[in-house]
């Protein structure tokens, strides 16, 4: 019996994969040898930003968690690094911090949520409400009474002059631009990669199973409730990672972080590249950012207008993103140029099932 192809789709994913982290790391080692500091300063930008689309992209896309305040898990990642880092000194255990608190909120939050059987439709207003929620408490943080530890929350001011990452164990060493835009590029290859190896496992099979017929994945075992909660856990720590680096990538944080154009920013970032992909979320966040930045450097049309117009007409002639419509055009290019096999004769195939 000839043994059957890899569909042409397994192929490409994993093509797709190998690509896309070859890119990354020439991006990685290449990027400061062909930029200047502005330019360096900038793409570090993009990278935060583009681990927090990493984010929304895992539980929207492969969980089917819709997750309207994904922003929370942000804001918390980049105020936990703020507060632990100027109470400690060195960055190494902050960064871990930055990573275990928004997961455990989203944990404490994810249980009264799966385990309350709470609705699809309703965890999105949940997750979009306490974002707002965290908002209105830390822009409430003014005044000096406000504070943990050495850190002053400083309510809608923000908290100042962060102390940037250093080399693991040795606070007197902080990293320069360079040093900056090799930690956040390098988690956000780290980011991607541990992702895929999610849902090339188990676990991971198990949650796109559930996100495409929760009933028949209940049905023969699986708890649904348990999986979207871990799946909803390890966003939440993703974006607090992101939040730590964007935190140093301006050497501040304030409310704005928890605000809803955070939150419907990254809902941009996965529609523009493209729901169901880890490589949409990223490329569409990258996209957005340079959008805006372009946008707000020209003064003929309002940034705002123009920006909303051009996300718009985006929306309505590409809906289901740039990585999929990619995807799909290799993959029909692919079929035509793959010859068909001809069926083998009825006759041939009943000697050969009678030769066995």
């Amino acid at each position: 019996m000839t043994p059957s192809r890899p569909s042409p789709a397994v192929g490409l994913s994993l093509l797709g994969f190998l690509a896309t982290l070859a890119l990354g790391l020439a991006i990685l080692f290449g990027a400061p040898r062909t930029l200047d500091t502005f330019g360096l300063v900038q793409c570090t930008g993009f990278a935060a930003l583009a681990m927090f689309g990493l984010s929304q992209g895992f539980v929207w896309g492969f969980a089917g968690v819709m997750s309207f305040g994904q922003a929370a898990f942000l804001g918390l990642g980049g105020y936990a690094y703020a507060v632990s880092v100027i109470n400690l000194g060195d960055s190494t255990l902050p960064v871990l911090i930055a990573i275990v608190v928004p997961m455990l909120f989203a944990g404490l939050l994810g249980y009264f949520m799966f385990y309350g059987r709470i609705s699809d439709a309703y965890i999105g207003v949940i997750t979009l409400t306490v974002s707002v929620i965290l908002f209105q408490l830390v822009n409430a943080t003014s005044g000096s009474q406000y504070r943990i530890g050495a850190a002053e929350l400083g309510g809608f001011n923000g908290i100042p002059a962060i102390p940037a990452l250093n080399l693991p164990g040795h606070p007197d060493e902080p990293l320069d631009n360079d040093g900056l835009w090799y930690a956040a590029m390098g988690a956000l290859v780290l980011a991607y990669v541990l992702l895929r190896a999610v849902l090339a496992s188990r676990f991971g099979r198990v949650v796109v199973a559930i996100r495409e017929n929760e009933t028949r994945a209940q049905l023969i075992g699986y708890d649904p409730r348990l999986y979207k909660l871990l799946a909803f856990m390890i966003a939440a720590g993703v974006a607090g990672l992101a939040g730590c680096l964007y935190a140093n990538w301006g050497g501040f944080i304030s409310p704005t972080v928890f605000g809803l154009s955070m939150s419907a920013q990254v809902i941009i970032y996965v529609l523009v590249g493209g729901l169901g992909t880890l490589v949409g979320p990223m490329l569409g966040a990258v996209l957005i950012q340079w959008l805006i930045i372009a946008a707000g450097s020209q003064t003929v049309v309002d940034s705002n207008l123009g920006l909303g117009l051009v996300l718009v007409g985006f929306v309505l002639l590409v809906p289901q993103g740039l990585v999929p419509v990619v995807r799909g055009l290799l993959l029909r290019l692919i079929e035509r140029r793959t010859p068909s096999r001809p069926a083998p004769e009825a006759g041939g195939a009943l000697a050969t099932e009678r030769a066995r």
